[in-house]
């Protein structure tokens, strides 16, 4: 089908379709709208009248008859670190499915950045924000005057203190699984080496390593534990400094990929081998962690699993909201994740 001559210079109406597809213009609307009983066959031919003649939805005038633009905001603290790039993914897919868009926002690992970012979703109205804190305290403000104005899940990270869901991994439940498997390899001893205590992840995996550690009878030196960034190259600071110790720990506990990824690399750089002489676990499963050398032991986060429960949260938020319902006790939905065991730790003692 092709338009008629002189419909080119202008926007595509309703009634355009509906006069080509031979229906009413109610007929096109409830099939553009999803609302409405349609027959199948009615609604494909509809649907590809519209197509053809290249019909695009008005997103402002629906959103102003809906009171909703079916668009929701994501703040992450870095989009550079590969696990949140992934996490993004992971919440694209879930939005789409329930016929979403997404606007996705970096905060640069800064409250204040993350502060106008929020602010910024808010005035573009959208219907609700998903926030990977950047900060366990400074983030709490914003947080919580973006909650006090539209539907909000945090993710991943959290800020403690503030009326909002929170769904991620159980980072207790991950540091016991790493521990044990290590031990079970042979270790009596470990490091940990994470970022600085500024955020919900450190502190629970440091927490968790600390508590299975101690019940296993771990020996955990404070110089072992090393806080800086969350990059490779604070992954190979970290080890240059152990290298400089009179004892190395028999086990490196990484608090996320990154770091482990440094941590393997600058191993290798000092003659120190991997898993021989230490032991190197990783957090988080990024791509790079099967292809680094040797192969990266880590914590598989369930972040589909994850994006799913935060838009289910968003979406019941919003629907409550609209209702004028009085608000259900905040969730906060801790996801148990797997060991992806690979070359970078032995096998259990005993096993071949």
């Amino acid at each position: 089908m092709h338009r008629a001559e002189g419909q080119g210079q202008g926007r595509v109406t309703i009634s355009e379709v509906a006069r080509h597809a031979g229906v009413s213009t109610a007929t096109v609307s409830r099939v553009l709208s999803g609302r409405g009983q349609v027959s199948p066959e009615m609604r494909r031919r509809v649907r590809r009248t519209a197509e053809e003649l290249g019909y695009q939805v008005n997103s402002i005038a629906r959103a102003l008859r809906n009171s909703r633009t079916d668009t929701v905001g994501m703040v992450v603290p870095s989009i550079t670190n590969p696990f949140f790039t992934s996490l993004v993914e992971s919440v694209e897919h879930a939005l789409g499915r329930e016929g979403k868009e997404l606007f996705l926002c970096d905060a640069q690992s800064d409250p204040e950045v993350e502060a106008r970012r929020l602010a910024s979703l808010v005035a573009r109205s959208v219907d609700g924000i998903i926030v990977s804190p950047s900060h366990g305290t400074a983030s709490g403000a914003a947080v919580q005057e973006t909650a006090d104005r539209l539907p909000l899940v945090q993710l991943d990270r959290f800020v403690g203190g503030t009326d909002t869901d929170w769904v991620g991994v159980d980072d207790i439940a991950a540091m016991r699984q790493v521990i044990d498997h290590l031990y079970a390899g042979g270790a009596r001893s470990a490091s940990f080496v994470g970022s600085r205590l500024t955020n919900s992840s450190t502190e629970q995996r440091l927490a968790g390593f600390r508590r299975r550690a101690g019940e296993r009878g771990m020996t955990v030196r404070e110089e072992w534990i090393l806080l800086g960034d969350y990059t490779v190259e604070w992954g190979e600071a970290a080890v240059a400094r152990l290298a400089g110790l009179d004892t190395l720990p028999d086990a490196i506990v990484c608090a996320d990929d990154l770091i482990a990824l440094g941590v393997t690399r600058a191993c290798r750089a000092h003659g120190i081998d991997v898993p021989g002489r230490v032991q190197v676990t990783g957090f988080d499963n990024i791509e790079f962690a099967r292809l680094s050398e040797p192969a990266l032991t880590t914590v598989d986060q369930p972040r589909d699993r994850i994006a799913a429960e935060a838009v289910r949260l968003l979406a019941a938020a919003a629907e409550a909201a609209a209702g004028g319902a009085p608000r259900d006790p905040c969730a906060h939905i801790a996801l148990v994740p797997s060991l992806v065991i690979r070359d970078s730790t032995r096998a259990p003692e005993g096993t071949s």
